[in-house]
């Protein structure tokens, strides 16, 4: 493998692992090294990270994640892109853990040379600082946009005025299909309705941009209807929250006492989102819409997906539509026919007997 695994354990002999972690840990970086990086994945998804107990473990662990995902995409070309961009990814996300970690930083560096080399860009946009310093392409973005400015006060007002593209995103989903004996990891990608929906993909976008979906659960799954996840809190569907202040706290404006909430008097777990579902969107299959309570305003960070085999109308109007699948529908619905105990008649739920986790969600370029 081209970023070199070694054995660090020995050279921390103070630090208190737990014990399901460090062997995680050990058997990933051997199914790596062996040339089995998927498996490595999958460990490290579905026993590492759950066994850590702190951001230092979790930086390990993301760290290990990524150098699977660099090997994976040595050993599946036709992928490459799509492995190395998460690889690098998840190098950057262990360095927000631990920013002091040399070892990590060099292999995120040495990753980033071997993406060079293939003309794939790092997944993370144009990057005009580095730790706060402007790089080439951020001095030279500053002098043109001050010859713009000079030159036309028109030409950059039309620029900014310019409506935005609606972005597109990638969730990458690891699911048992019903009857099956083997994981399948699934590409989903997603249109959002900026235009339709601006406050709910706003929403969206920053909880993708702190990494919230990361890791987290499909808790509630029931075929011909939707798949729903996005409860990075508790991953059972009471938790979550919004990725800023819009102005309500459970779905209220006011208080009690008539008074107006704010941010700082309203506890940041109990932060809504205003509804947008009087937007014209229906719901069709590929629909991604924004769960809530009965009442209104409640939506937060918890979404559903409509699979192709439903069409839910009677959620018209009441829940926010905000995105559409435009690849990967086909997953979608076997994940909604996951078995659960009501589907296998086990006893009462609609949580999946084998979890269906969301990996990881990110802005396609």
């Amino acid at each position: 493998m081209s970023v070199g695994i070694f054995n660090e354990f020995a050279f921390r002999p103070f630090m208190l692992i737990p014990e399901a972690l460090q062997i995680a840990w050990t058997e990933a970086s051997a199914l790596t090294e062996s040339g089995e990086p998927e498996k490595a994945l999958e460990l490290l998804r579905s026993v590492a990270w759950d066994a850590c107990e702190n951001g230092a473990q979790q930086a390990r662990t993301l760290r290990f994640a990524a150098d699977a995902g660099t090997a994976l995409g040595e050993k599946d070309i036709t992928n490459q892109k799509r492995h190395w961009q998460r690889a690098h990814k998840n190098y950057r996300k262990a360095l927000n853990f631990d920013p002091k970690n040399k070892e990590t930083r060099r292999r995120m560096n040495k990753l980033a040379s071997m993406m060079d080399e293939q003309a794939i860009s790092l997944g993370a946009g144009l990057q005009f600082f580095d730790e706060g310093n402007p790089t080439p392409l951020g001095l030279a973005s500053l002098l043109i946009a001050g010859l713009l400015l000079l030159v036309s006060f028109k030409v950059i007002t039309d620029w900014i005025d310019t409506p935005e593209d609606s972005p597109i995103v990638t969730l990458e989903i690891s699911y048992m299909p019903s009857g099956g004996n083997e994981r399948v990891t699934a590409f989903v990608e997603i249109e959002l309705y900026r235009d339709e929906a601006p406050n709910h993909v706003e929403n969206f976008l920053l909880l993708v941009e702190d990494s919230s979906y990361d890791f987290t659960k499909f808790h509630r799954i029931i075929d011909d209807f939707m798949i729903q996840g996005g409860d990075f809190e508790n991953e059972d569907g009471t938790g979550g929250s919004t990725g800023k202040w819009y102005g309500y706290c459970n779905g209220d404006e006011l208080d009690g006492a008539g008074n107006s909430h704010t941010a700082e008097s309203c506890p940041q777990s109990s932060w809504t989102i205003g509804d947008e579902a009087d937007n014209g969107l229906l719901h069709t299959p590929g629909s991604l819409a924004m769960a809530k309570t009965s009442a209104a305003n409640t939506g937060s960070s918890q979404f559903y997906i409509v699979p192709g085999d439903s069409t839910p109308s009677h959620l018209d109007g009441v829940h926010t539509v905000f995105g559409q699948v435009i690849s990967g529908l086909e997953h979608v619905t076997a994940i909604s026919e996951a078995d659960t105990p009501n589907s296998t008649q086990q006893g009462s739920g609609d949580t999946p007997i084998n979890e269906v986790r969301l990996i990881q969600v990110t802005v396609n370029d």
